[in-house]
C-alpha cells in the first residue's frame, strides 16, 4: 500500500442514519466506512476508522497516529467547535488533516460556525452528506501520492 489514512469520527456519529436524518442523512457510519474502504483500496491506500464519543480517546488515537499515518480525516462533531485538546493533539503530531462535516456548519446555528480544527487543516469539506467523506478520501489520496 502506498499510504495510510485514518478517519476519525467524534461524538454522536455512531448514530448516523438514526440521528436527525434530515440533517445528517440516512446512511449509517458502517456503510459510509465500507464505501470509503472500497474507494481507498482502488487507490492502493490503506484506511482505518475510529469513532468515539470521548474526547480523551480521540486525543489518544491522534497521538497514536504519529509515525504510521499519512493523513487524518476528522469529523470531530461537536468537539470541532471547542476542543482545544483535539486541536493541540493534531498540532503536535503534525500530520496533514482534512476536516469533514456532513452538514454545512455555516448554514446552521451560530455556535457551529467556528471550528478550532480548521486552522490546522489542509482543507475542509462540508455540506455534502456522506459524499463529504468520499471527497476527503480523494483529497487525502492526492496528498499522499502527489
Amino acid at each position: 500500500m502506498a499510504g495510510h489514512i485514518l478517519v476519525i469520527n467524534g461524538p454522536n456519529l455512531n448514530l448516523l442514519g438514526v440521528r436527525e436524518p434530515g440533517i445528517y442523512g440516512e446512511k449509517n457510519l458502517e456503510s459510509i466506512n465500507q464505501e470509503l474502504k472500497e474507494l481507498s483500496e482502488q487507490k492502493d491506500i490503506q484506511i482505518e476508522f475510529f469513532q468515539s464519543n470521548h474526547e480523551g480517546d480521540i486525543v489518544d488515537r491522534i497521538q497514536a497516529a504519529l509515525g504510521n499515518i499519512n493523513v487524518i480525516i476528522i469529523n470531530a462533531g461537536a468537539f470541532s467547535h471547542y476542543s482545544i485538546a483535539i486541536h493541540d493533539a493534531l498540532k503536535a503530531v503534525n500530520i496533514p488533516v482534512i476536516e469533514v462535516h456532513l452538514s454545512n456548519i455555516y448554514a446552521r446555528e451560530p455556535f457551529r460556525h467556528h471550528s478550532v480544527i480548521s486552522p490546522l487543516a489542509s482543507g475542509g469539506i462540508f455540506g455534502f452528506g456522506p459524499l463529504s467523506y468520499k471527497l476527503a478520501v480523494i483529497a487525502a489520496c492526492e496528498l499522499i501520492t502527489g
